[in-house]
């Protein structure tokens, strides 16, 4: 699977459970961070001053791989649907070499006004940040 943005995240200790591998919760949170961190710099979004946010309706990993600290992982992040108000991220965790795929999953963010809660339309600059991430 081809990937529009690449990212390299290291693990941290704490990462690790009983069962010395990174914790499936931890996939999620690498996920949550490199598409959060990506819509600040590149799209624009201000998470604390901004009338629009993102909230995740919807979340899925499918686990192949462990990965240990102190692993790195590639995180490749690509948009697989650009909707009026949301967006679905298609994300893939790999070895830090890109030898293997650890787990693969999906997000779904809906912007809304960030008093009223209520879906809006992304903004321009926004949305022509995220048709960066789209690949065919």
């Amino acid at each position: 699977m081809s990937y529009a943005h690449w990212e390299i995240v290291p693990t941290r200790w704490k990462d690790n459970d009983v069962y010395g591998h990174v914790n499936n919760v931890v996939h999620y949170s690498l996920m949550d961070t490199v598409i959060n961190k990506w819509l600040i710099e590149r799209g624009g979004l201000d998470i604390h001053e901004g009338g629009v946010i993102g909230l995740c309706v919807e979340s899925h990993c499918n686990y192949h791989a462990s990965v240990s600290y102190p692993e790195k992982v590639s995180v490749g992040l690509r948009v697989g649907h650009l909707g009026r108000s949301s967006v679905r991220y298609e994300i893939g965790l790999h070895r830090e070499d890109g030898s293997e795929l650890v787990a693969e999953g999906h997000f779904v963010h809906v912007f809304v006004d960030r008093e009223t809660r209520r879906p809006v339309e992304i903004p321009g600059k926004l949305r022509e940040a995220l048709r960066t991430l789209m690949v065919s």
